[in-house]
């Protein structure tokens, strides 16, 4: 669970500093098969996705995430039609993709059936993506479940939670084949990938991963405010299209509906700061 200063306030730390939120009311805290699921409703934020004491989103700041975790890759593949979501059972990410019209079929592959159900009784502004006819549930194991679909998808995406627990396997170099082998020629990934002021040690791995399977790879960072530091980011990497440069943009239509996303801030994200151009140069020696 999440340490409680007192019982108005939940903080959530790491790496010795952390964030703290105001909390109106426990709706729900339930151990699964898997993990520990808590749902707030908090003062500011609205209401508020914990698992296993970790924050995963608020209603106050989550688009942002989603927005870019779906649209980046989306938009970087010249025509995408096969989508699939690892993780992402509060279906926040199902909710940006079902923007795309030329999209056809969205499979999404949650290991954890009870953040579904939760995420639709309490979370109705990001499980509304389940809404879509497009979208086919799987309740599995991402990583297994893309040895079945070869070169089938154009894009996947990888919401997944950090890597500890359930989502441990989603960080490792037979999984990232695993999803090589599931994309179809021209095919991207985008994958969860932390923060590059607490976990450099995970985004140097997922990339070193990543150039050794993929024709170019990259991280991509954004702002989320009640993430720790505020900032998160995605490992993309492609078999084809240049994610840094879109080859397509949101029209008047949809960028009204969005909130985090432009074609501008899709190409800056890939612009990091020195001392994590350092690090990766490093790496590459």
């Amino acid at each position: 669970m999440g340490n409680f200063l007192n019982q108005n306030w939940l903080a959530e730390t790491n790496e010795g500093f952390g964030i703290a939120v105001k909390i109106r009311k426990k709706l729900e805290h339930i151990k699964s098969d898997f993990q520990e699921i808590e749902v707030y409703d908090t003062v500011n934020l609205g209401k508020m996705l914990v698992l296993d004491g970790v924050i995963q989103l608020t209603e106050f700041d989550e688009f942002g995430y989603q927005e870019m975790m779906a649209h980046v890759p989306l938009f970087s593949h010249p025509d995408p039609k096969k989508v699939l979501v690892i993780g992402g059972g509060d279906g926040g990410v199902l909710r940006e993709i079902a923007k795309h019209d030329g999209v056809e079929s969205i499979d999404i592959c949650e290991i954890d059936a009870m953040v579904i159900e939760l995420s639709k009784k309490y979370l109705n502004s990001l499980s509304c993506g389940y809404d879509d006819p497009r979208v086919k549930v799987h309740v599995a194991d991402g990583s297994e479940f893309v040895k079945e679909r070869q070169q089938f998808y154009d894009v996947i995406i990888v919401d997944s939670s950090d890597p500890i627990g359930p989502s441990e396997s989603l960080f490792n170099e037979t999984f990232y084949r695993g999803m090589r082998n599931a994309l179809a020629p021209q095919g991207l990934i985008a994958s969860q990938s932390e923060s590059i002021f607490l976990h450099m040690s995970t985004i140097k791995h997922l990339l070193a991963i990543s150039s050794k399977l993929f024709n170019d790879s990259g991280y991509g960072m954004f702002q989320v405010p009640t993430y720790p530091t505020g900032t998160i980011g995605c490992c993309v990497a492609t078999l084809g299209p240049d994610f840094r440069n879109p080859l397509r943009r949101p029209d008047e239509t949809m960028l009204n509906k969005l909130k985090y996303y432009t074609h501008e801030i899709h190409k800056s994200c890939f612009a990091l700061p020195n001392f994590v151009l350092k690090i990766l140069q490093q790496q590459d020696k």
